[in-house]
């Protein structure tokens, strides 16, 4: 089970959920991710873009539940105002994320199967005066027809999308060995095929506006890079491997295309979320012994790199950010 394995630096993934434009250039400033973090990128040797650049934006807000207020990030800028879509957005990453894009000045349509948690969030960032607009929307990502109709209904009301965050995922504790169909079924439904999905309804919004410089993240776990030795989650890793190849694969046709739209892996360690207690439901001791172990990363350690890979220069492409607790092991 994690809690004992997690003294000997074995993670489960971090929770991820489970939610007009032409071509723009931004600056060439950017920031560097959470500390920590292992970045790698597809062209070598680029420089350092730069530290410390944030700068006030007026009308924004002071804090939103211990973080500063909405600062405007360098190479930020092209994106205001434009439309990013997050799934998964009620709580956790998801929420994390659409969270810093709203102070950042952008839309943002932020999507789960249940928007109580995601109703609250935007009557909060309305509140603290952040730039952007966070925009609730109910969609179940195991439904191809509703993932379809949201893009319909973006597309008809807003446009359509720049940024597409993949963060909606799930496990089931369904071993290899003597795991249940339906719950292998479940992780492929959301963690590989609802990311297909919105990844190619994403790509085909921007490509009828002729959106030159949009770009994909898709919020992935250090599950996918390596096996533990840990059978309730061999199958969750295989969904997450996946996503590892699915990004690249994304990449290679990207630029097959000749477009400069980007692809881009978020790999997060041991995030402090609801994960555990979802996977561990029946087991809640075990399940908080999960985030006791180490100081974890916060969902907002995952939205900081995200917001560093949203504004690095159009020409950097940064392939996959690792991140781990310092304190992690494997």
């Amino acid at each position: 089970m994690w809690p004992s394995a997690e003294r000997q630096g074995v993670e489960p993934r971090p929770e991820a959920g489970q939610d007009g434009g032409g071509v723009r250039r931004g600056s060439d400033a950017g920031r560097s991710a959470a500390a920590g973090a292992a970045v790698t990128k597809e062209r070598p040797g680029l420089p350092d873009p730069g530290r410390g650049s944030a700068v006030q934006v007026p009308g924004s807000g002071s804090e939103a539940r211990g973080r500063p207020g909405a600062m405007a990030r360098a190479g930020m800028e092209r994106w205001r105002d434009r439309l990013a879509l997050v799934t998964g957005a009620s709580g956790g990453i998801g929420a994390a994320v659409a969270r810093a894009l709203v102070q950042q000045g952008l839309k943002v349509v932020g999507c789960a199967r249940t928007v109580g948690n995601i109703e609250e969030l935007a009557a909060e960032c309305k509140s603290a005066g952040y730039p952007g607009t966070l925009i609730p929307y109910r969609c179940d990502l195991s439904n191809e027809e509703d993932i379809l109709s949201m893009f319909s209904a973006v597309r008809s009301q807003h446009s359509g999308v720049d940024i597409c965050i993949n963060n909606a995922g799930l496990a089931r504790p369904d071993t290899l060995l003597s795991g249940s169909t339906s719950g292998w079924k479940d992780m492929l439904n959301v963690n590989v095929l609802a990311l297909s999905i919105c990844t190619r309804e994403a790509y085909q919004s921007m490509k009828e506006r002729k959106v030159d410089d949009g770009h994909i993240i898709n919020i992935n776990s250090m599950s996918g890079h390596r096996v533990t030795p840990q059978p309730m989650i061999h199958f969750y890793s295989a969904s997450k491997y996946a996503v590892t190849a699915l990004t690249e694969g994304l990449r290679q046709e990207l630029r097959e295309a000749q477009t400069h739209i980007r692809a881009t892996c978020i790999s997060p360690g041991v995030v402090e979320t609801q994960f555990a207690f979802k996977l561990l439901d029946k087991e809640p001791e075990k399940a908080a012994a999960t985030y006791e172990n180490m100081k974890c990363l916060k969902p907002e350690d995952v939205a900081e790199a995200v917001i560093y890979v949203l504004s690095t220069p159009p020409h950097v492409q940064i392939g996959d950010i690792q991140m781990r607790p310092t304190e992690q092991v494997t």
